[in-house]
């Protein structure tokens, strides 16, 4: 701390609060630790009986929190994102468009291993609002050594650490599978819930066959579908039974398939594969008609931002990946995929 006229503090860092007293009017800090002083303040400060202040000091490798937190804000806020004004150090990232959170988890690990630094987000890989809050950034200390800013700005290299991705697939073809609903013997009622599902990310379904078990026939209908929707969505087939072969008839297609079965419950037996022009195709289990939330509901936002998933991403749901099945179902506020 250094002690300093009143009148030749200004752009200097206050180190602790001022209380400022008007009988039977106000009593209470009128500025806090921190503070920069600025020109008009000096009258106020002088009014409060202030004629010398102490002061941090000041030099040209130290920052204000407030300035270190810009810092950060920079380095996090990717594309359709907006940020708050900093308020005592902190500054909050806000989503600007409905899409998909998604984040550099090694760099972020890596700026908030830097002693004083801190970035707090929300689960990346989510979707999110307009307006939903998905980061907050500060510095522990009052004022930080710029060097730990300087370490913090190579790791991230100018490609910031979060972005909200637009949804960008807008069309889906639903192939229904089982001799039972071809037949009508009973109602498809696995439609209507992926209508549902699809309008929450803006998709519309444009094409719906409905087949029966034979292999060839699910063939004949992938290949109908090709290249007039943005995803395929087979349902029915999707278990170990002898009768069940959407599976190998999605393979016998021409997918790439990524993978068949997940380490997620309910959602195991999902299919997800790629064709060459990258149009993602999935085979859905039965769970996704009647639970509340599947890994459908995992994958669904990454795939309707065009990310194009690996295996790899799979086998990281299996942490989180159980649903707790609770009597009132509050997903995505609970755990699940978290």
């Amino acid at each position: 701390m250094k002690l300093i006229k009143t009148t030749e503090a200004v752009g200097q860092v206050l180190c602790h609060d001022m209380t400022q007293i008007i009988p039977g009017e106000y009593k209470g800090a009128r500025f806090r630790k921190g503070h920069v002083v600025t020109k008009k303040d000096i009258p106020i400060l002088l009014s409060m009986g202030k004629e010398n202040l102490y002061i941090f000091e000041m030099d040209e490798d130290k920052l204000h929190e407030n300035d270190a937190a810009e810092i950060l804000c920079r380095l996090c806020k990717g594309a359709n994102i907006s940020r708050s004004e900093v308020k005592e150090g902190k500054i909050e990232l806000v989503a600007a468009i409905d899409g998909l959170f998604t984040l550099n988890r090694e760099k972020l690990t890596t700026v908030n291993s830097i002693e004083e630094l801190m970035i707090a987000t929300r689960k990346g890989d989510t979707a999110v609002h307009k307006g939903d809050k998905l980061a907050g950034t500060r510095v522990i200390p009052l004022v930080i050594d710029k060097e730990k800013l300087n370490q913090a700005e190579d790791i991230v290299a100018g490609d910031p650490i979060m972005n909200v991705l637009p949804y960008t697939l807008k069309t889906a073809a639903v192939i229904t599978t089982g001799s039972e609903v071809f037949h009508g013997r009973i109602e498809d009622k696995f439609t209507p819930v992926l209508i549902e599902k699809l309008s929450a990310y803006d998709i519309t379904v444009t094409e719906h066959l409905t087949v029966d078990d034979g292999m060839e026939h699910i063939v004949d209908a992938i290949n109908k579908v090709k290249g007039k929707a943005d995803m395929i969505l087979c349902t029915g087939g999707m278990s170990v039974d002898p009768d069940d072969r959407t599976p190998g008839a999605i393979k016998e297609s021409g997918a790439d398939i990524v993978t068949y079965g997940a380490p997620v419950l309910p959602g195991a037996m999902f299919l997800l594969g790629y064709f060459e022009d990258s149009t993602p195709i999935m085979g859905l289990p039965g769970c996704v008609m009647y639970a509340k939330a599947t890994i459908f509901d995992l994958v669904l936002p990454r795939i309707a931002a065009g990310v194009k998933l690996s295996k790899a991403d799979f086998i990281a749901y299996g942490e989180g990946g159980l649903c707790l099945g609770c009597e009132k179902c509050t997903y995505p506020h609970c755990p699940f995929g978290k």
